[in-house]
Parts: C-alpha cells; structure tokens; sequence
C-alpha cells in the first residue's frame, strides 16, 4: 500500500502530461506567433514526459544506488511543480488580460489553465512525499548494514 500511492499519483502524472501536449500543441498550432506563456505550458508538457517523469518513475527500480539520489529526486520533483505552478498562473493571468478570444481558442485555453493547475497539485503531493520520506531517512544510507567482525581470544 505504501507504495501505491506515489505510483497512482505518477500515472495521473503521466496522463495528465500527455493530456496538456495534445492541448498545448494545438494552441500553439493555432497562433501565428504563439505567445510565450503557451510555449511555456508546451515547455512543461515535454519537461515532465521526457527527463522528470521518467527519472522520478524509473529512476529507482532501475539507476544505481549513486544515480539514484534522494535528494536529486526532491528537487526534480519541486522543479517541475515550479515549472507546472508558474506555467498555469502566467496563462491564466494572459487569459484574463485579453480582449478578444474566439470561442473554441478560449475554452482550450482554459482547460490547459486547468489541467496544468491539477498537475501542480499532483506535483507537490509527490515533493512533500519525496521531503516526508528524505528527512525520514536522511541519517541512514541505503546500503545494507554490516556488523563489524568480533574476534574470540
């Protein structure tokens, strides 16, 4: 049970990843000159399908023990919960600011608000269970412990 719960988050991760490229990449198709706040979101949607996700999924089934930092993982996991937070914020503060918006453009702009919003959400549950469990086991190491050898006089 203790690890079902990060990997149910990681898939919602991963669908919701795919689910913000098919959107980001139609608005981005969409405009002439796509602003930078819907490269943003696209930038997020690659940054979590390719290095993060991967990395964070696989990474500890299958790195070595040097590859496979704790530490490394709390900070690909806040980063990319950065990276989702700031993307769906500076959409939704564009989308308020304009003037004109044609109707199907619109509401794809903000279900890429809202979708990004959710893996924001998703992304900090995982860093606080990624910080949970570094400073749960920060003075151990994972390597098995050995006892030291007793000679007999």
């Amino acid at each position: 049970m203790k690890e079902l719960i990060p990997l149910a988050l990681r898939a919602l991760q991963l669908l919701f990843a795919i689910i913000l490229l098919g959107i980001n990449a139609y608005l981005v198709s969409e405009f002439f000159d796509s602003p930078s706040r819907i490269n943003f979101m696209l930038f997020n949607s690659v940054w979590t399908l390719f290095p993060a996700l991967p990395y964070l999924a696989l990474g500890p089934r299958f790195l070595p023990l040097s590859a496979n930092n704790k530490i490394i993982h709390l900070a690909v996991d806040a980063l990319t919960a950065l990276f989702w937070f700031a993307g769906f914020i500076a959409l939704a503060v564009w989308y308020d600011d304009l003037f004109y918006c044609p109707g199907k453009i619109c509401r794809t702009i903000v279900a890429s608000c809202v979708f990004g919003a959710f893996e924001w959400l998703l992304f900090t549950a995982t860093t606080v269970l990624s910080a949970l469990d570094f400073w749960r086991t920060r003075g151990s190491s994972s390597a098995p412990k050995t006892m030291p050898e007793t000679t007999t006089v």
